[in-house]
């Protein structure tokens, strides 16, 4: 236990892993997107996120939509990598615009997790949310209406968007699935952005949740809220303190 310790702490103590975790404080990102904000040449970044894998600090997972891709985030499961990364991280909120607009979570069908997050949101933070889709489903799913009668969730009347149609300018976009983060970089957004800590590539975040729905179940859905809790807890926070 003392050795992993002094292994993570090791990990962190170089100030290039240290700005990949700041990267990825707020959101996940693929190698390709890491390299791209950092700048680090391929054979260096691999050897670093190696370093910080084998530190317990973050994990690579396939994506769900190009199954070629891997996302690479923390390990927020982990109760000493949670208390190392936000003590490391404590103080470097960048600077954002006085208001910030909106929320808009985003998912594939807007049916289970981007409606979850909203909702969520709602309850820890004044500035407002709300939730689209890359491909909206008629309804929302039935256990999404479930697990937020279990969290004591607003979802009052609730019906799906398409995230063209629900972008407005200065929103802070946040996929919360890997098919709508891959399809967002291929869609028109012709709104100006406000880019938060830990965006890459055309500004917006990315949280690698896989889908509940997949699975059917209500553990599934319990799985993905508690990802998306902890998630939203800390971007509130970031942009409560930042607006």
């Amino acid at each position: 236990m003392l050795g992993r310790r002094a292994a993570r702490f090791a990990a962190l103590g170089e100030p290039v892993r240290l700005q990949l975790v700041d990267h990825l404080t707020y959101g996940d990102a693929s190698p390709g997107e890491l390299a791209s904000a950092t700048g680090l040449a391929t054979n260096l970044l691999a050897f670093h996120l190696g370093t910080l894998e084998e530190a317990g600090i973050i994990r690579r997972v396939r994506s769900e939509g190009d199954k070629r891709r891997t996302y690479v985030q923390l390990r927020w499961d982990d109760p000493s990598v949670a208390t190392l990364v936000e003590a490391s991280a404590a103080g470097t909120h960048p600077p954002a615009p006085a208001r910030l607009p909106r929320v808009v979570f985003v998912c594939t069908h807007n049916s289970a997790r981007s409606q979850l997050a909203a909702a969520r949101w709602a309850q820890v933070s004044s500035i407002p949310a709300t939730s689209a889709g890359t491909h909206p489903a008629e309804r929302v799913h039935p256990r999404t209406l479930a697990a937020a009668r279990r969290h004591r969730l607003a979802l009052r009347s609730p019906r799906t968007r398409l995230v063209e149609d629900t972008v407005q300018a200065g929103d802070v976009l946040v996929a919360v699935c890997d098919n709508a983060h891959e399809e967002l970089s291929a869609l028109t957004i012709d709104r100006p952005l406000t880019r938060p800590a830990g965006a890459v590539g055309r500004g917006w975040l990315h949280w690698a949740i896989p889908d509940p729905a997949a699975a059917d179940t209500d553990e599934a859905f319990e799985t993905a809220y508690a990802d998306i809790d902890h998630r939203v807890a800390r971007l509130a926070h970031a942009l409560e303190v930042t607006a």
